[in-house]
C-alpha cells in the first residue's frame, strides 16, 4: 500500500483509503447542524452511512423541504436558522424514538424555542462544578470529547479520546458534538482557570447557584514526569498535588458571593479519611466553613496509620476503622449548620472509575447501604449515579449491548454498577443520585442508555431524590446540559416495557435545582431580581479580583513555589522532622 509523502504512515489515511473518501464540506449538500453521518478527521478510515442515517438524512430533507417553502427561504438558509436544529432533533425522533421534547411550531416561530427550552424561571443548582487553579493545566481531554472533531485544530487531539476503537455511538458518529457553544474554541490551560469559569456558569448559562467541587486525587510529586509519581504520604503533599485545594475552593465561593451580594455559590469540603488526617478535617471546618463534603473512595486520599513514610491509600465509605472517625468528627461539628445547612451532606464519587475493578473502592456501591444505615444524619449523595466499571468510562456500549441483547439485573437491563446502585440504594431514605458527567456524556450519543439511566433511578429513588451536575467547566459551559434535560424523554415504549415513570416537568425542575435548594436550605425562585434573593455577578467581576485570591488561586507572576508553599504548610500543621540517617557510621576503632 502506498502511503502520503508529507504523513505519517501510522497515523494518517493511505493514497488507496483517500481514493474512497470525499471532503466532508464537499460531499455534505445538506449542510445540517447534526451529521448525517461519521466524519473522520484523516486519523481513521469512515464507515460508510448507516441505514439509519440514512433515514435520518432523508425524513430531514423532508422536514427542511417543507419548512423552507412555508416560509419561502432556501434550504440553507433556514437549517442556518433555530429551526434547522428542530428540524435534526424531529427527524431523529422519528427514526430512534422520541428522545427529545421537540415540537413542529419550532420550525416556523422564533419565539417557539423560548416557551419549548428552559423557562427563564428555571432554578438550577449545579452541584458539581469545576475549576482549577491558575498554576496548573486543566483535564484538556474532557473539553475536546465535548467540542467534537473541531477540538483537532485547537489542542493534540485528532479523534475521541474516549472513544472505543472501531466503534460508533448509538448513532453511527465516533466523534460526536456535545457542547456546541465550544464548538472551534482554543483549548489551552486559561479555559479552566477563573475568569472563563465565571463566565461559562454565570453568563453564558442558566445556572443559579452553583457548588464548587474539587478532587483529591492528585498524585505527588505534582507534574512529575511519567513512572515518576507516587501517591501522597499525606495531606500536605495532596494538596500540592491537587487542581484546587481546600482553601482555594472556600476563597473562590467567598469572592463570588461577595461580589454579587448573595448565595450564588457554595463550596465542598474535602473528605481525607483516617485517624491521621483527622486535624487537616478540623483545620477545613474551622477555616473554610464547607457547604458540604467531597469525598474519592478511589483516590488514594486515606492515611491509615502514622508511618510518615506511608503511601496513602483508597477507601470504602463503611470502613470502621478509617472512615468512620471522619464521619464522627464531621458529625461533631453540628454547630455547622446554622450557617451551613448542608455540612452534613457527603458527597462521594463512585463510578467513572481508572480501571473496570469490581470493587467499592473503585466504585462498586456495596459499601453505601451500611455506611448509610449507620450514619442516618447524613445525605450521601453519590455521584455519577455509580456509572462505570468499564473502560473507557464515557464510551457505554457495553450498556447498550446489555439492553439489545435483553441481559436483565432482576428484570431491567444491567447498566455497569448503575443498576445495581439504583437497586440496592433507592429505598435507603438518605441516599441521593448524581448523575454529572453521567447524563451529559451520553445524552447525545447514546440515548437509549441515557433513557435506561434516569428511568431506573426514577424508578427506584423516585423524583425527589436525584440531582443535577454538570462537571463543568471542563466541558465548557453547562447550558447544553441544562437545555438537553429540559427537553429530553423518556421513550413511551421504554417506560410501559420496565415499568419506568415518566420524566415530567416537574420532575426535571426537582432534578435540575430543586431538590437540591432543600439539601442546602436556599429558596428555589431562580428570578435574581425578585426580593434579591440571587443577584447577578456583575460583568466587572475580573476588576474585583482581590490580590489576596489571586495569589492564593497561583496568578501568574503572584505565585511562590509550589513545593516550598507545601512545606510551609506542612510546617503549620505540626510536622516534625524524623532526624532518620541513613548509610553508615562506624562504632569501633
Amino acid at each position: 500500500m502506498t502511503t502520503r509523502q508529507d504523513r505519517e504512515a501510522d497515523v494518517w489515511l493511505s493514497d488507496e483509503q483517500l481514493a474512497k473518501l470525499t471532503r466532508a464540506d464537499e460531499g455534505d449538500e445538506l449542510h445540517s447542524p447534526i451529521p448525517m453521518q461519521m466524519v473522520s478527521n484523516g486519523e481513521h478510515m469512515p464507515i460508510p452511512q448507516t441505514e439509519d442515517q440514512q433515514r435520518v438524512e432523508s425524513r430531514l430533507k423532508e422536514i427542511v423541504d417543507a419548512a423552507s417553502k412555508k416560509l419561502n427561504i432556501g434550504r440553507r438558509a433556514f437549517l442556518a436558522g433555530s429551526g434547522g436544529m428542530a428540524a435534526g432533533f424531529l427527524a431523529m425522533n422519528d427514526v430512534y424514538g422520541r428522545f427529545f421534547d421537540v415540537h413542529e411550531e419550532e420550525l416556523f416561530e422564533a419565539g417557539a424555542r423560548a416557551e419549548h427550552g428552559p423557562p427563564a424561571d428555571l432554578f438550577v443548582l449545579d452541584d458539581q462544578l469545576h475549576m482549577v487553579r491558575s498554576s496548573m493545566a486543566g483535564p484538556q481531554v474532557f473539553r475536546a470529547f465535548a467540542q467534537g472533531p473541531t477540538a483537532a485544530a485547537t489542542s493534540a487531539f485528532r479523534s475521541n479520546p474516549f472513544q472505543v476503537a472501531g466503534e460508533v455511538d448509538e448513532l453511527g458518529n465516533a466523534w460526536a458534538v456535545l457542547n456546541r457553544q465550544a464548538v472551534g474554541g482554543e483549548i489551552n490551560d486559561s479555559i479552566f482557570h477563573l475568569m472563563h469559569f465565571l463566565k461559562d456558569v454565570f453568563f453564558d448559562s442558566q445556572t443559579t447557584v452553583g457548588l464548587l467541587s474539587n478532587a483529591t486525587l492528585g498524585v505527588f510529586p505534582p507534574g512529575g514526569a511519567p513512572g515518576t509519581t507516587r501517591p501522597p504520604k499525606n495531606v500536605t503533599e495532596g494538596q500540592a498535588a491537587a487542581s484546587l485545594t481546600a482553601a482555594q475552593t472556600a476563597a473562590v465561593r467567598n469572592y463570588v458571593n461577595r461580589i454579587s451580594g448573595s448565595q450564588r455559590m457554595l463550596a465542598h469540603g474535602q473528605v481525607y479519611p483516617g485517624v491521621p488526617n483527622l486535624d487537616f478535617m478540623e483545620q477545613q471546618i474551622h477555616q473554610n466553613h464547607p457547604d458540604s463534603w467531597k469525598g474519592y473512595t478511589v483516590a488514594t486520599s486515606a492515611k491509615v496509620d502514622f508511618d510518615p513514610d506511608s503511601l496513602m491509600r483508597m477507601w470504602r465509605l463503611d470502613d470502621e476503622k478509617i472512615a468512620y472517625p471522619t464521619y464522627q468528627l464531621i458529625a461533631s461539628h453540628g454547630e455547622q449548620l446554622a450557617r451551613h445547612p448542608g455540612f452534613f451532606n457527603i458527597c462521594i464519587h463512585k463510578g467513572f472509575s481508572p480501571a473496570p475493578l469490581d470493587t467499592p473502592e473503585m466504585g462498586n456501591p456495596t459499601d453505601v447501604p451500611k455506611a448509610a444505615h449507620d450514619w442516618p444524619q447524613f445525605n450521601f449523595i453519590i455521584y455519577h449515579g455509580c456509572f462505570g466499571g468499564m473502560t473507557p468510562f464515557l464510551w457505554p456500549s457495553p450498556g447498550l449491548s446489555n439492553i439489545r441483547n435483553g441481559v436483565l439485573r432482576n428484570g431491567e437491563p444491567d447498566i455497569t454498577w448503575t443498576t445495581q446502585f439504583a437497586q440496592t440504594c433507592g429505598r435507603i431514605r438518605n441516599v441521593y443520585a448524581e448523575i454529572g458527567s453521567t447524563f451529559g456524556g451520553i445524552v447525545i450519543t447514546f440515548p437509549t442508555v441515557c433513557a435506561h439511566i434516569l428511568g431506573q433511578l426514577l424508578k427506584h429513588f423516585g423524583e425527589d431524590r436525584i440531582v443535577f451536575g454538570s462537571d463543568c467547566v471542563y466541558y465548557g459551559s453547562p447550558q447544553w446540559q441544562i437545555e438537553a434535560m429540559w427537553r429530553f424523554d423518556i421513550p413511551d415504549n421504554i417506560r410501559r416495557e420496565f415499568g419506568y415513570p415518566e420524566l415530567t416537568k416537574r420532575a426535571k425542575r426537582k432534578i435540575l435545582g430543586l431538590n437540591s435548594a432543600r439539601l442546602y436550605k436556599l429558596s428555589g425562585d431562580a428570578d435574581i431580581s425578585r426580593h434579591g434573593v440571587y443577584r447577578p455577578v456583575p460583568r466587572d467581576y475580573d476588576t474585583q479580583v482581590p490580590l489576596k485570591l489571586k495569589t492564593l488561586l497561583e496568578f501568574p507572576g503572584l505565585t511562590g513555589d509550589v513545593m516550598a508553599k507545601a512545606r510551609d504548610q506542612y510546617l503549620a500543621m505540626g510536622a516534625q522532622p524524623s532526624h532518620t540517617r541513613y548509610g553508615w557510621v562506624r562504632t569501633q576503632v
